[in-house]
């Protein structure tokens, strides 16, 4: 009764207009107090310290940052130029267009909603412009933005990292196959509608040539480079990494004559903004860890698990399940922070891979972002380009089964992630 009570109050803070951080700390607190447990509440500053001080969360602002700058510079309007120098002739060219630009825009902002949100302002409308609908446009727009959070630097991936103690080079590493592996199947299922649709583009469109493309376009992709093999061959660590990025990014913004102070400000304002929304993530996720610890939570859930006989890849299978629907319904990064510390430490102890979870999980989260009856990126796709929320739903449908097919080889098969990180000596 007294969990219920405390759901209820959690509920009306969150429709009272109340962060979802807040509601998820103010509930913690409610919690400690009504099992008696108000003396454990002294503990708080100290957890939310502990929660926060890893050397590897000073990446997560810095990425962040890069990717405010390169939203405000010319790198989407350079990237999407270049995807179509290579894909422009293909039947249904500008959807692969969509979906390559979404890989090299993976490498910069790391975000699903961040990429949904940027290439709904300019890849949709010149689908609609070219003879697609406004639905499928969006619909693949959405999709795509799922390869955000797997190729690096991926923000739930360094999150997850400090969360779980997990070496972010080795997720890091492990992001980009799985990553290029979603890009390969989208445009698969992409080929499969354009045939089927008739959807514009074949050998008679025009096609800018290649090479002047790439040219222009080097700046912009040498700031994945960067960061990725400067991690990967360990000549920096993350932090360094993202340090490095942001002066190269700027360098960049300029170079494309895109970038003055004004926006250069505006980019650390609202960097500064969203990390301070992130950091109360950890902080109220702090007090909920702490008491799922003391209730026992973890050993109940192992027990649990036990008795049904999951273990291996039936409970991977499972978990992929359960942030798949928490994904629908959490901000990705409070669902990691609340509830990968209670679920993944049972698959660990079962012989599973530390890294390889970690990728199933946040692939997962990202997933849960295009699935129906909620989805964020959805949500912002729908807002940005006034299509029709269930009509979307109608086209995304059928490539998230192609993306949960991908999920479902890379849980089956782990070298599909560990491959990368044992190849390079990071596991």
């Amino acid at each position: 009764m007294t969990i219920v009570l405390v759901m209820l109050i959690i509920l009306l803070f969150l429709v009272a207009g109340a962060a979802l951080a807040y509601a998820t700390g103010a509930g913690a607190v409610l919690f400690f107090i009504f099992l008696d447990m108000k003396e454990y509440l002294a503990m708080t500053p100290q957890l939310v310290f502990n929660q926060v001080d890893f050397f590897a969360l000073m990446a997560l602002p810095l990425f962040m940052l890069v990717g405010e700058i390169m939203n405000r510079g010319n790198i989407t309007h350079v990237l999407v130029s270049f995807a179509m120098s290579l894909m422009g002739r293909a039947k249904g060219g500008l959807a692969h267009v969509n979906i390559l630009t979404s890989v090299f825009f993976a490498g910069i902002s790391g975000s699903a909603v961040a990429d949904a949100a940027a290439l709904s302002n300019t890849l949709v409308p010149a689908m609609v412009k070219r003879g697609y609908s406004r639905t499928f446009a969006g619909a693949i727009t959405a999709v795509s933005s799922v390869i955000g959070p797997t190729i690096p630097p991926s923000i739930i991936l360094i999150f997850y990292g400090a969360t779980m103690g997990v070496d972010i080079a080795a997720l890091f590493a492990a992001g980009i196959v799985p990553g290029l592996m979603l890009a390969a199947a989208l445009m698969l299922a992409n080929t499969v509608f354009a045939h089927r649709e008739n959807h514009p583009g074949g050998k008679e469109d025009d096609r800018q040539p290649v090479l002047p493309s790439l040219v222009r376009a080097l700046p912009a992709l040498s700031l994945p480079l960067i960061i990725v093999l400067g991690i990967v061959f360990g000549v920096m660590t993350p932090t360094e990494a993202a340090a490095v990025a942001v002066f190269a990014a700027i360098a960049v913004g300029y170079y494309y004559r895109a970038l003055d102070f004004k926006a250069l400000k505006a980019s650390i304002r609202r960097t500064v903004v969203l990390t301070g929304t992130i950091f109360m993530f950890f902080a109220s996720a702090a007090l909920v860890i702490y008491l799922s610890a003391l209730v026992k939570l973890p050993q109940l859930i192992s027990g649990f698990v036990l008795e049904l006989d999951f273990s291996g890849t039936t409970y991977l299978l499972l978990l992929a399940v359960v942030f798949l629907a928490i994904g629908m319904v959490l901000d990705t990064l409070l669902a990691l922070a609340l509830v990968a510390p209670v679920l993944v430490p049972t698959a660990i102890a079962q012989g599973s891979d530390p890294v390889h979870i970690g990728i199933c999980v946040c692939l997962t989260l990202a997933m849960g972002l295009i699935t129906p009856p909620l989805g964020g990126s959805v949500l912002v796709v729908s807002a940005v380009t006034g299509s029709n929320y269930w009509e979307l739903f109608r086209w995304v449908i059928p490539f998230l089964l192609v993306e949960l097919l991908v999920l479902l080889a890379v849980i089956l098969f782990p070298q599909t992630t560990l491959f990368l990180p044992m190849f390079f000596g990071l596991i």
